[in-house]
């Protein structure tokens, strides 16, 4: 029988290079690549038209997503995880010094506010700083990926013809998220948020997971071991990636690859990107209890009900 042929979209980095290069594949199945210079780009065509088979897609537009009835379901390949401490960013000239001072204020979220980096920023504010989310007025670079979703009345798009990087620097925002910005008075609204991050990671075992892949559930339906197929062959991917990883045997250390070590010293961990339901149930219920809180869910899916039937179960 000839492979099955999917298009496929996923950034090229540690974990699947295998995959982009081919020497791993899915049994039965061939991955037809498609580059997106944008991911984001990617995660929007086919949160609105399904135009993949196959695609690396961030967490919170999943939720949002299969909440609106969007037909596709994820298999728990999680592709990227990050700290994220560092996402919140202040300008040091107007007298924001701590968490609790953007209480009452505008802030700046770049995109959506269905960003994932934005939905764990805001949970690491309410959860470890008591920062009161409802007070704060969330304004927006961009739209949602997910049209049909309306945002909590404290959230607002930012002025025509203005960037968030510019009303940082004009006292208009107390603070962004998710915004890189260019000028010498921006820092961190943490003081150390490495720091803050590994000791969230070593005390609570916060590992934030950002992306994983989803599948058009059409496929499923005519392929019902198609989300084990995919699974197999991103978990192989990755195995062969930490195996490198853990040798010293990588060619090149990425940003990336430094903080998968950084990971795997603090915690002792022998991989630093475990694939499956069980070893993140605990990063998963956080995330999507946050998404309950900050109103982009109206109540929280069923953890087992998020992936495909025959993934559940499965840890590699």
């Amino acid at each position: 029988m000839a492979d099955l042929h999917l298009r496929t979209v996923t950034r090229t980095q540690g974990n699947n290079r295998a995959l982009k290069d081919g020497t791993v594949t899915p049994e039965g199945a061939t991955f037809d690549f498609e580059e997106i210079p944008v991911l984001v780009q990617g995660f929007r065509r086919m949160v609105r038209t399904l135009e993949f088979d196959v695609c690396e897609m961030a967490l919170t537009t999943y939720l949002t997503a299969k909440a609106h009835g969007v037909r596709f379901t994820a298999v728990p390949a999680f592709l990227v995880c990050g700290f994220l401490h560092n996402a919140i960013t202040i300008d040091a000239g107007y007298g924001v010094t701590s968490p609790k001072d953007l209480e009452g204020k505008k802030v700046g979220v770049n995109r959506g506010y269905t960003v994932t980096t934005g939905v764990w920023a805001r949970a690491i504010m309410a959860d470890e700083y008591g920062v009161d989310l409802d007070s704060i007025t969330w304004v927006l670079s961009g739209d949602e990926h997910v049209a049909e979703y309306r945002p909590p009345a404290n959230v607002v798009p930012a002025p025509a013809g203005r960037t968030l990087d510019e009303m940082l620097a004009s006292g208009e925002l107390a603070a962004v998220v998710g915004v890189d910005v260019d000028s010498p008075d921006a820092r961190p609204l943490l003081p150390n948020p490495d720091a803050a991050a590994y000791a969230a990671l070593q005390q609570r075992g916060l590992w934030p997971i950002n992306h994983l892949v989803v599948i058009r559930d059409d496929l499923l339906a005519e392929h019902p071991d198609l989300g084990r197929r995919v699974f197999d062959a991103f978990a192989e991917c990755k195995r062969r990636y930490v195996e490198r990883l853990r040798a010293g045997t990588l060619p090149e250390l990425t940003k990336t690859d430094r903080m998968h070590q950084t990971v795997m010293e603090l915690t002792g961990w022998d991989d630093p990107l475990p694939y499956g339901i069980e070893p993140n149930r605990q990063v998963l219920e956080e995330l999507v209890r946050s998404a309950v809180d900050q109103k982009i869910l109206d109540r929280a899916p069923r953890l087992e009900d998020m992936f495909t039937a025959d993934t559940r179960d499965v840890v590699a």
